[in-house]
């Protein structure tokens, strides 16, 4: 068994060109919280996370993915993790803190060139007096807004080269690789795997990509507890005219429940609820055709074709402009 250095996916920074239309579907119709601001960037949280912030907002001239934070099991796995980083040639260093933690250690994966950090220091929310919580075990008060969702879930980003970039994860990290696709006509190509650093199906997984770009993000999942708020979900988002794109369903892969959903940007959102625990040291990676049900898993719907976008588009690259500056007025 890897030792374990990482403890969870802490957060992503999403990209976005269209700041206030965005902020508001992620705190009016997903129904997260604002826990801060900084120049061109909006922090914001799950009613049930405990750290300041698992989204960070920035408006950028085209959709994507900023980076990925992870948190270290510990302020010693963190210096190991740095020493191992160093060491396989895709570090770039020591980056200040911000609202949410202390000063972490960032790199790329060798495939997609996806920006990472790693952290251990973290600041706590604390809520205000009228989200003091009832409940001991919660962060905040339960005060449902839109889809309530929970917590952040995972972040799928794309690869050229998917298992380069997860042996590497997994060798250098000790992110474990727990499941996979591979292609019905090509059953020597994968096309999906998924990793996870916690008893998850998946905190992360990696979609094939040919577009020459790097960096590109799939979508962005949130939690919310069981299959009947997904349900609630999916008439939320009816309500607020926003088209569901996928969904409601389940997966074979992690048997998550599932709903998906764009924003107002464009980069797909998915809602999850469900889904296996899975604690043994020794497992081995899970090999899946689509034809068993990989992606739905009643194998009675096709996956959308529009599914295997991932953003930046190469379309809209040539036609970015400027940021207008609405998060630093």
């Amino acid at each position: 068994m890897a030792e374990r250095l990482l403890s969870q996916l802490a957060h992503v920074e999403i990209l976005t060109p269209v700041p206030e239309q965005s902020l508001a579907f992620y705190t009016d119709v997903l129904g997260l919280e604002v826990s801060g601001q900084d120049g061109q960037s909006v922090f914001l949280r799950g009613w049930g996370e405990w750290f300041h912030h698992s989204v960070q907002l920035t408006e950028a001239p085209q959709v994507g993915l900023g980076h990925i934070g992870w948190r270290a099991e510990g302020p010693e796995q963190l210096e190991q993790a740095v020493t191992r980083l160093e060491a396989s040639g895709r570090a770039e260093g020591w980056h200040d803190g911000d609202q949410g933690h202390g000063r972490a250690f960032r790199y790329r994966s060798p495939a997609g060139e996806h920006l990472n950090e790693v952290f251990w220091d973290v600041n706590r929310y604390q809520p205000p007096a009228d989200k003091a919580p009832t409940l001991p075990n919660r962060p905040q008060r339960y005060q449902p807004r839109g889809a309530a969702v929970r917590s952040l879930d995972h972040v799928t980003i794309a690869s050229p080269n998917i298992l380069e970039d997860v042996y590497w994860y997994r060798d250098t990290l000790g992110h474990r690789f727990t499941e996979y696709i591979v292609a019905e006509e090509m059953q020597d190509l994968v096309v999906f795997a998924m990793t996870s650093t916690v008893h998850l199906a998946h905190d992360m997984a990696i979609v094939l990509d040919h577009s020459g770009i790097n960096e590109r993000v799939n979508h962005v999942a949130f939690w919310v507890d069981q299959r009947e708020e997904l349900l609630r979900v999916a008439e939320v988002f009816l309500d607020a005219d926003v088209p569901i794109e996928f969904g409601p369903g389940r997966h074979g892969m992690g048997e998550q429940d599932y709903l998906y959903v764009r924003e107002p940007s464009g980069l797909r959102i998915e809602l999850n609820a469900g889904g296996y625990r899975n604690f043994a040291p020794d497992w081995e990676p899970v090999r899946w055709l689509p034809s068993q049900g990989s992606n739905s898993i009643y194998r009675n719907i096709a996956m959308p074709e529009t599914m295997m976008e991932s953003f930046p588009a190469a379309e809209t690259l040539a036609e970015s402009k400027g940021a207008s500056g609405l998060f630093n007025e």
